[in-house]
């Protein structure tokens, strides 16, 4: 089986930027999908794809938002989103956890309950840590360019401007039977 990992801020549900920085949104009332996600997993999908949102969601455990309205978006995203599972870390930096992206915890815990081959699967995201973590569990790494981040320190196989154009880079890879590195 092979999948693709999505970060859910800036990749599904538009980021919200404030003072040049990204934040999740806070409440459902802030969320807002990312034009063309519907389309764009559904291709996924029909080329065997298993979709598995992997987001780091660190103010959690920073007591800025509650485990409660996290879990109320992610629930949300899942029932307009084809998304097969959603993977969530709710740790910070200091806890030094093995699941909070740069670390490719989250992916390596899907991978094992799914039957994932990661060598044939994907990482999106729209930081330099969705890339890492992508690298760190082999699998090909796909950044949407978001102008706030440090894009350097993640080196992706593709940068691309939009969920839809990941997609389409991602079907075209095995269009063109580049199914390993």
């Amino acid at each position: 089986m092979k999948a693709v990992f999505l970060d859910r801020d800036g990749v599904l549900n538009e980021a919200i930027v404030r003072d040049g920085k990204p934040y999740a949104p806070e409440t459902l009332d802030e969320l807002v999908i990312t034009p063309g996600a519907g389309g764009a997993l559904a291709a996924l999908r029909r080329h065997g794809y298993r979709l598995i949102v992997v987001t780091n969601q660190p103010d959690i455990a920073r007591g800025k938002v509650s485990q409660e309205v996290v879990e109320t978006i992610n629930r949300y995203i899942c029932s307009v989103l084809p998304i097969d599972a959603v993977e969530m870390c709710a740790h910070d930096d200091s806890d030094r956890c093995d699941c909070r992206k740069p670390q490719p915890g989250m992916l390596i815990r899907a991978a094992r309950r799914d039957g994932i081959d990661l060598s044939a699967s994907f990482m999106v995201g729209d930081r330099w840590r969705d890339m890492e973590a992508g690298r760190r569990a082999s699998c090909r790494t796909v950044l949407i360019r978001s102008g706030y981040d440090n894009e350097s320190k993640g080196l992706p196989d593709v940068a691309v401007t939009s969920l839809v154009e990941a997609a389409d880079w991602i079907i075209r890879q095995e269009d063109y039977g580049r199914s390993v590195r």
